[in-house]
């Protein structure tokens, strides 16, 4: 259990630093996104998943903003981590909502679903974080 739990810790340490080292060049500041709902999605592939279908997932994934209303921010990126911390981890997806409710289209969505059912075959893991955006 011990063992678990410092992997747990971990994982969501290098979930704070990936979402506080945001170098994506983005016009938005920290204060635009206070009290959303943050809902941050990490993937393992498979071994032996090319990287071909790689990028289709990354374009993919992408496009879900442009099909889905609700979703008013996304970002996204691969681990550039020096600690050794990322459990296998490669991809990072941050999609920001309004609110729960903005969560609640989401995930029910048929682009998302069409999206998932691409992802799945592809996927070892996934670790999901869901929180309520706070800069103070």
């Amino acid at each position: 259990w011990e063992a678990s739990m410092f992997k747990f810790a971990l994982l969501l340490l290098m979930v704070f630093v990936m979402v506080g080292c945001n170098g994506t060049g983005s016009t938005m500041q920290k204060s635009d996104f206070e009290g959303k709902l943050r809902h941050c999605v990490m993937f393992k592939f498979k071994e032996g998943t090319s990287q071909a279908k790689i990028t289709e997932i990354e374009k993919a994934f992408a496009q879900l903003p442009s099909k889905i209303p609700t979703i008013i921010g996304y970002e996204w990126g691969t681990d550039v981590g020096v600690e050794d911390l990322d459990m296998g981890y490669t991809h990072c997806f941050l999609v920001t909502f309004e609110d729960a409710k903005g969560r609640a289209v989401y995930l029910p969505h048929p682009a998302h679903k069409e999206f998932v059912a691409l992802l799945l075959p592809n996927l070892e893991e996934v670790h999901v974080i869901d929180y309520v955006a706070k800069t103070k």
